[in-house]
């Protein structure tokens, strides 16, 4: 794939089909769990994972602080010059060894401090069984979930996104098939959609090892020097992205918290629900930041600004399609999702068409907010994806979660994060704008 000269709309429509199917795929995987576990378990088996939906926030970050951190350093390298294969392929491998310590440290935390953690995030009574007995399988294979997001954001700068959406379709479908067999057929309940879920990340990374068997592949292991300074470097490009996912654990502890404590455990099962409609809007939003993050950060090492511009262009028109498409199934059918996934009690259809339409509100803004991350990053400018992350990821929605429930009475919580998008909206929107003004126009 001819990043510098290819034309730029074919390339990026290309990535984004590949990216927003690795995505797709990706989000199914909670959907489909929360699906089956709802309609096995009831409104208890939806609270328990969304008590477990934090874990996963955890793992799938490192794997992105890692993939996407090395991945934009890899292609600017290459985009300044072909000269540079060694040297890319250093932060190549700096990434791979950063991902095995980080999975090795969850690993090690997930099988001796389930219990720990669980209660941490806001497990209690009845639910904190059913979350242990979901994660147990889950505990055997905690670094292939890692290394599905590491291999992706690679296989994507090595030319090869159909390979990386190939790899999470397949482990994807196996899941959704493993589910019901899982679920009801082997009548294993909450701890089938573990098992499942577990096996189909297994198929994705199999798969993905193919690409150091082909003939277009260049990645290569070579023992990085200073590797702790690559490391560093990594993980300051890669910490917006990373921020954004780790972000929405910290988010879902504080809201189950508060939920519990202010509306109790049915709009705790409502807010399970929008834990996955939610993730799914990211997901699209990945899959335009995904799509355009090589072709960006080549054509930045290369100075090439015009076709940054035209791929900004083409990624934001795709932006606003999905908050629009997002916000207006979520105001207009919002019980339709409570039927998706559980087998919902009356007092639950009662509460969630409110929670849902008020909460739907931020996903107008979401896309665009998660997708300005990914454009900082690969014009390398960290600093401004660092503030959009950390103020929408924790400080602003943090203490408007913390603040709202007190001042505004428990119903308000809902509103925490429309109104934190919105002024992270404003801010990504100046900078961008000026940040594109300025971008090089070198032939």
């Amino acid at each position: 794939m001819d990043f510098l000269n290819g034309k730029v709309k074919s390339i990026y429509f290309k990535y984004l089909a590949a990216a927003f199917g690795s995505a797709l795929i990706t989000s199914i995987y909670g959907l489909v769990d929360m699906a089956m576990v709802g309609k096995y378990q009831g409104p208890d088996g939806t609270a328990a994972l969304a008590i477990v939906a934090p874990i996963w926030n955890i793992i799938y970050s490192l794997g992105l602080l890692m993939g996407i951190g090395g991945s934009v350093i890899f292609s600017t390298l290459r985009g300044e010059s072909r000269e540079n294969t060694r040297q890319s392929n250093e932060f190549f491998s700096a990434a791979f060894l950063g991902g095995a310590a980080l999975a090795a440290a969850v690993w090690l935390c997930l099988i001796f401090f389930d219990q720990e953690l669980l209660t941490l995030f806001g497990a209690k009574d009845q639910l904190l069984p059913l979350a242990q007995r979901y994660i147990w399988p889950i505990k055997f294979a905690v670094p292939m979930f890692l290394f599905i997001n590491l291999l992706s954001a690679f296989l994507r700068n090595d030319g090869n996104p159909s390979l990386a959406a190939t790899a999470v379709l397949a482990g994807g479908i196996f899941n959704v098939f493993g589910d019901y067999f899982c679920v009801f057929t082997l009548d294993m309940g909450i701890m089938g959609a573990g098992l499942a879920t577990t096996l189909g990340a297994v198929c994705s990374c199999l798969i993905m090892t193919a690409h150091f068997f082909s003939k277009r592949n260049t990645l290569a292991f070579v023992w990085p020097p200073d590797l702790f300074c690559k490391l560093r470097r990594i993980a300051a490009a890669g910490f917006s992205t990373f921020f954004v996912d780790i972000a929405m654990g910290i988010l879902t502890v504080l809201f189950n918290i508060q939920i519990l404590k202010y509306l109790g455990a049915n709009a705790l099962s409502v807010y399970g629900i929008i834990i996955n409609i939610s993730t799914f809007v990211q997901c699209c939003a990945y899959s335009v930041g995904q799509a355009v993050q090589p072709i960006i950060s080549v054509s930045f090492g290369a100075g090439k600004g015009g076709r940054i511009r035209e791929t900004l262009k083409y990624a934001l028109g795709t932006t606003a399609f999905f908050s629009l498409f997002w916000t207006v199934l979520s105001l207009s059918v919002p019980n339709f999702y409570i039927h998706i996934f559980m087998s919902p009690t009356p007092e639950v259809l009662e509460i969630a068409p409110a929670i849902i339409r008020t909460y739907s509100l931020s996903f107008l803004l979401l896309p665009f907010n998660i997708f300005s991350a990914y454009y900082f990053q690969a014009v390398m400018r960290p600093a401004a994806a660092f503030i959009v992350s950390v103020a929408r990821g924790a400080v602003l929605s943090g203490a408007l979660i913390l603040l709202l429930p007190v001042t505004a009475g428990p119903n308000a919580v809902w509103f925490a994060m429309p109104v934190t998008e919105c002024a992270a909206a404003l801010y990504a929107a100046w900078v961008m704008t000026r940040c594109t003004r300025r971008l090089p126009n070198r032939t």
